[in-house]
């Protein structure tokens, strides 16, 4: 496919997980891909930043246009979580994880806002199925990615007569390196995939490239009159009510 030709996007978190394969559909669809993450990608044009300094990160908006020319496709992906209880939380690990699920993809938007202006470009942040509802321990987390939503529909609104869309996904269980490490790590790991792939409707978890064709259409002409939605794909885990056990 082509519908990226010409185009240039950026991808932070793009060296593994759902950012990878966000990345990779973007580059099979004919884009020009940067990656931002903390460390080397050898797979597309990679620039090292720390998220946890939002001024730093935003500089990869600069990086990009400055190597490819322009900006049409700003992906936010890259983000971190910790489990803990409010009252256990120190303000510190709170604050850290705000900065970087939320505070750096707002300077990310602020800094690509002219370049996507100038094109009629696209962002696409990833939200979570957690910031519509919870997980036990997650409070930074949830908290972190209802922001993530919310300002994706004040962007919509404040520059969509600028040309520029802006859109979310909440992904559910996606089966991340990380997530299948886990569950790798577990004493019976196949019980443990039957039990996870129960509380979906579609009875399985959810693929990256799933994710990424999702992500990739919003961020498509495809999806000209899409703006300011959050789009949930969890293989209909938030539609289910629980049962009795």
């Amino acid at each position: 496919m082509t519908r990226f030709n010409g185009k240039v996007a950026l991808v932070t978190g793009g060296r593994s997980g759902i950012g990878q394969a966000i990345a990779r559909r973007l580059r099979d669809d004919g884009a020009r891909v940067f990656t931002a993450q903390r460390g080397e990608d050898y797979e597309f044009e990679g620039i090292v930043v720390d998220f946890t300094d939002p001024v730093t990160a935003s500089r990869a908006v600069e990086t990009t246009v400055g190597r490819g020319g322009r900006l049409d496709v700003l992906v936010n992906n890259a983000g971190m979580m910790q489990e803990s209880l409010v009252e256990d939380m120190s303000l510190e690990d709170w604050e850290r994880t705000l900065t970087v699920n939320l505070t750096t993809p707002f300077a990310l938007i602020k800094a690509a806002l002219p370049h996507l202006r100038a094109v009629g470009g696209t962002i696409v942040n990833v939200g979570s199925i957690e910031g519509l509802g919870s997980n036990p321990r997650h409070a930074a987390y949830c908290a972190s990615k209802a922001g993530i939503h919310g300002l994706t529909r004040a962007v919509a609104i404040d520059h969509g007569a600028e040309g520029v869309r802006c859109n979310a996904v909440a992904p559910g269980w996606i089966d991340t390196d990380l997530n299948i490490e886990f569950i790798e790590g577990m004493s019976d790991p196949e019980g443990f995939r039957r039990t996870i792939g129960k509380i979906h409707p579609v009875g399985r978890t959810g693929k990256p490239e799933e994710v990424a064709s999702l992500v990739t259409w919003l961020a498509s002409s495809e999806s000209s009159f899409v703006t300011g939605q959050v789009w949930t794909i969890d293989g209909g885990r938030m539609a289910k009510l629980s049962l009795p056990q």
